[in-house]
């Protein structure tokens, strides 16, 4: 009788006269049962989570890895671009006048009504308002009375000063006293860099 035909021969409610092969075989695929059953429970289902969790923080340090190699990668034209961003705000800062220039703006805004035949009325700086911590503001109230070509030329020549200055609460009605002259009253603003010295010593 062959293998097989032992095998086919076996009888599961008899196990104790079995072959001694047979028996050792039947032991021996027991024993790898609890053996699968144990590890499964053991590490499986009870390391399964911690699994979980460090391939997750696994795909979280991968994000972070792929951002920061990014950041590398662009880091010479992040450096461009922020070299150009400085010279873009020193250009401005130099048109904001400083503590000295600020009496010979205010001398150039009045003559450039005047140099456009407008007459002034009124013309009054308020103190600086500090808006920032690298800034302050110098509004000025201002009124002039001239014809509208005047007046646009006014507007004209304050743009075309080198330094910052802002028009702001316009208002233009014409003259009672005289149909060909127009009344203008505005804020104009101009903007004083808060240097070093100016941030040391306060507002003013």
């Amino acid at each position: 009788m062959n293998f097989f035909d032992q095998l086919r021969a076996l009888d599961f409610n008899d196990i104790g006269r079995w072959p001694l092969l047979f028996r050792a075989l039947l032991i021996g695929l027991l024993f790898i049962l609890v053996v699968f059953v144990g590890v499964y429970y053991k590490v499986f289902k009870e390391k399964l989570p911690q699994l979980e969790r460090v391939q997750q923080e696994e795909q979280s340090l991968r994000s972070v890895f792929e951002n920061k190699q990014g950041q590398a990668v662009n880091l010479d034209a992040y450096n461009t671009q922020l070299s150009q961003m400085e010279g873009s705000f020193g250009a401005l800062l130099r048109q904001l006048p400083n503590r000295t220039e600020v009496p010979s703006l205010l001398v150039d805004i009045s003559q450039t009504g005047l140099a456009a035949g407008l007459d002034e009325e009124l013309f009054q700086p308020s103190g600086e308002v500090r808006k920032e911590d690298f800034y302050a503001e110098l509004p000025i109230r201002i009124r002039l009375r001239g014809s509208f070509h005047e007046l646009a030329a006014f507007v004209s020549g304050v743009a075309a000063l080198p330094r910052i200055v802002t028009l702001h609460d316009i208002d233009i009605k014409g003259a009672q006293d005289s149909p060909n002259d127009m009344v203008l009253d505005l804020t104009a603003k101009t903007y004083r860099y808060l240097d070093e010295e100016s941030e040391l010593g306060g507002q003013p």
